[in-house]
């Protein structure tokens, strides 16, 4: 009792999203990094409105999860999705930050691991997001490991994502999530996607269909007592596919405009979404809208099948 006191003190669910999750109704979480940090205004706003409607489209009730004036949200309203879109005093909130923000009363986007947590904590099964992070590139220098990778192995969370995000090491990030047991599994082709690719060179672990196979997996690992989540890597259409070997061109020529300006840590993905978007004329912002709300309608669907009485 004391526990539940003490979170509540600290997060806020909103009425719509408790009442889903107390009736065992399907939830999906959704993260507010892309909203702050992932898209210019008023790209950003525009497709969290239109992915939080595709969810409700799909039967599921959208949770979006942010920290505002200290006060971890689980649901937000339209003004404060307008808020997060609109203000340039938003932190970036890994797990590590979130203690620091609420503490001090500070408006933070939640990521990958933050947003994940968070649900868990809320009762959340199924969470959306673009891609996910993993092992940087020349990690074996830097130990640049996202703490997304083990956050997944702990929280009984399935993710749904275009896969890895491009500028990763994606052979090293699922080699790490085979040794973490997180299974990864790709919807409808043997091929792992590669978040602005539906491309990546790598052959997924794991490959199923539908959304009624992937959430019976996801039920079966967990009344097993596997922990940790499952990885559902989803392609983005193809109509908005850049060619892996185009877009892996653009990549390693900003990465190292990175190093040579000294951008690291937290700086580096934002510079790099910023200058691949100015690179490819908004081929990748438009694959970026995209892929969110394929991932929307999947994670809904799938959610929904999971929890269908």
């Amino acid at each position: 009792m004391r526990q539940d006191h003490f979170k509540s003190r600290h997060i806020k669910i909103n009425d719509e999203v408790l009442n889903a999750i107390n009736e065992s109704s399907a939830v999906v979480a959704l993260e507010s990094t892309i909203i702050a940090h992932g898209m210019p205004y008023p790209q950003n706003i525009e497709t969290a409105l239109d992915v939080e409607e595709k969810v409700r489209k799909e039967g599921a009730i959208p949770a979006t999860i942010a920290i505002l004036d200290g006060t971890i949200h689980v649901g937000l309203s339209q003004n404060e999705l307008e808020l997060l879109a609109g203000s340039d005093k938003v932190l970036k909130v890994s797990l590590a930050d979130i203690p620091f923000v609420v503490s001090r009363k500070l408006h933070g986007a939640t990521t990958v691991a933050s947003t994940m947590h968070i649900a868990e904590m809320a009762g959340i099964k199924f969470f959306v997001t673009g891609g996910i992070g993993g092992v940087h590139r020349e990690a074996e220098k830097t130990m640049d490991i996202s703490t997304d990778l083990t956050e997944m192995s702990k929280c009984n969370v399935a993710i749904i994502s275009a896969g890895v995000k491009s500028i990763l090491d994606i052979g090293l990030t699922l080699e790490v999530l085979e040794t973490l047991g997180v299974p990864v599994v790709t919807v409808g082709q043997n091929e792992f996607p590669s978040f602005y690719s539906r491309q990546s060179n790598h052959l997924s672990p794991l490959r199923l269909d539908t959304a009624k196979e992937i959430a019976f997996m996801v039920k079966c690992k967990w009344e097993l007592d596997l922990p940790g989540s499952v990885l559902i890597a989803n392609p983005l259409p193809d109509e908005f596919n850049i060619p892996h070997d185009e877009i892996e061109k653009t990549i390693l020529q900003i990465l190292a405009k990175a190093k040579q300006q000294g951008i690291s840590g937290k700086a580096v993905t934002p510079f790099i979404l910023k200058a691949i978007a100015e690179t490819t004329g908004g081929k990748s912002l438009a694959a970026n809208i995209s892929l969110v709300k394929n991932n929307a309608m999947l994670g809904a669907q799938i959610a929904c099948e999971f929890f269908q009485k």
